[in-house]
């Protein structure tokens, strides 16, 4: 094979050594988790071979370059993670699980296609460096990032193509974890993959973020609700796919590659020590904070968002949706203060200063750096701010303080009725899909 020929086939980037890095650390770990986990099982062979061909299909999928190559292994992959899903085929609720995602991963699959594929036919080429550096007709350019997002949305679980995430927690934990640390990160993927595109029409990008963050919200919001604790991990994964999409609707698409490696890494272990979370000790957080603690922790936050701001390299005064991540960097700074400080406010008051600090350095550092590695794809032009910017801070701020300061009780009477259905409705919104849950023992067939 010529070199001609593999520059048409594949592309060898900073974006996919950084893929093929986290995917290949994550496949080790939740290997090597596996290997002990599933001993015994009557198709413990198959799942490494499952498990190794989905690993190499992503490997291919990152370093494709012609068109058709990319969606024929995007669909591969796919396919491969359905066929774990259903990992015990005689189990009703986890095979239609498995055939929920592929429903939908088939409509994201069409909605890609379509939108790849009419980028190549009207250009006439058909490797993605080629398109992303092409003028395109405004009307089809839109048109067919709109259909890629689509794409992306049903891929990364974004309302409303969640319900194949929630639904999937028939899985085993590694199938779990590959599936919440991996294969939902593909739309971060897909989005930074055509950034160069999405950066030059401005209002699609403006509906990346309106779509990324109302599944964060919503998300977020549907965790704080869940007593199971894979269902609260798959919900909280829709509020993080959700965070990691609005962060490319911002033009910061470094920030969201970075999310994606953080998240991944973080999911992962997070499901598969999910089997010890019922021993761990909880901390009654006795909302509302009285408001000295909330002041300190106030002033902490500060610090935080000012250390981020110094190792990123962003600026508060600029008018661009970086104000946005330093808005989340405040809240978290300060969320993490106020459970530190209300322990014992002399001794963790020094804890909370300077953890939140560093905190706040260590995410800005991973903004800045994985913005110097990206540098060579042009893909990081913060958006100016716009009125749905400015609304979303607003709710993020309002949410945060809301769920924060709300008193709770433990007597029913005293909520209006107004929130007890919308608690009702929300909780309902937030479970499997019916034919996906096992209600009785007897119909759990292994």
């Amino acid at each position: 094979m010529s070199l001609e020929t593999l520059n048409a086939l594949f592309h060898v980037d900073v974006l996919s050594w950084i893929m093929m890095g986290l995917v290949g650390f994550i496949g080790i770990s939740i290997a090597a988790f596996a290997r002990r986990y599933l001993k015994g099982d009557r198709q413990y062979n198959h799942f490494f071979v499952y498990l190794t061909l989905m690993i190499a299909s992503l490997f291919i999928m990152v370093n494709a370059n012609n068109v058709i190559l990319f969606l024929a292994v995007w669909g591969v992959s796919n396919a491969f993670l359905v066929r774990l899903m259903i990992y015990k085929s005689n189990w009703a609720a986890a095979k239609n699980a498995g055939i929920l995602a592929a429903k939908t991963f088939a409509f994201g699959f069409v909605c890609l296609s379509a939108g790849v594929i009419t980028l190549a036919y009207t250009s006439s080429l058909y490797t993605i460096q080629e398109l992303l550096k092409t003028s395109h007709d405004p009307l089809i350019l839109g048109a067919s990032l709109s259909l890629i997002f689509i794409g992306a949305m049903t891929q990364s679980a974004l309302w409303p193509f969640h319900k194949w995430l929630i639904s999937s927690l028939n899985s085993p934990t590694p199938v779990s974890a590959i599936m919440h640390a991996g294969l939902v990160n593909g739309g971060g993927f897909l989005l930074a993959r055509f950034a160069p595109l999405y950066l030059a029409v401005p209002d699609i990008l403006t509906l990346v973020f309106i779509a990324g963050i109302v599944t964060a919200l919503v998300g977020t919001l549907w965790k704080l609700m869940q007593s199971d604790i894979k269902r609260m991990l798959a919900c909280s994964t829709m509020g993080q796919m959700g965070f990691m999409v609005a962060q490319c609707g911002m033009g910061l698409f470094p920030a969201a590659i970075a999310h994606l490696c953080w998240h991944g890494l973080f999911k992962a272990y997070l499901f598969l020590a999910s089997g010890s979370a019922a021993q761990e000790k909880r901390l009654d957080l006795q909302y509302p904070p009285n408001l000295k603690v909330f002041a300190l922790a106030l002033i902490c936050g500060i610090g935080g968002a000012y250390s981020f701001i110094e190792m990123s390299g962003k600026s508060i005064v600029a008018g661009d949706t970086s104000l946005i991540l330093i808005t989340i960097a405040f809240i978290a700074g300060t969320q993490f203060s106020i459970t530190l400080i209300r322990q014992n406010m002399a001794k963790m008051l020094p804890i909370a200063i300077i953890g939140t600090a560093l905190l706040g350095a260590l995410y800005g550092l991973s903004v800045h750096s994985m913005g110097e590695l990206l540098s060579p794809l042009n893909i990081a032009e913060p958006q100016a701010l716009n009125v749905f910017h400015v609304m979303a801070i607003g709710l993020l701020v309002t949410g945060w303080l809301g769920i924060l300061f709300y008193r709770r009780s433990e007597n029913l009477q005293d909520y209006p009725d107004w929130i007890m259905k919308m608690y009702v409705r929300m909780l309902n919104a937030s479970q499997p899909h019916q034919k996906t849950i096992t209600a009785h023992r007897n119909n759990y067939q292994y």
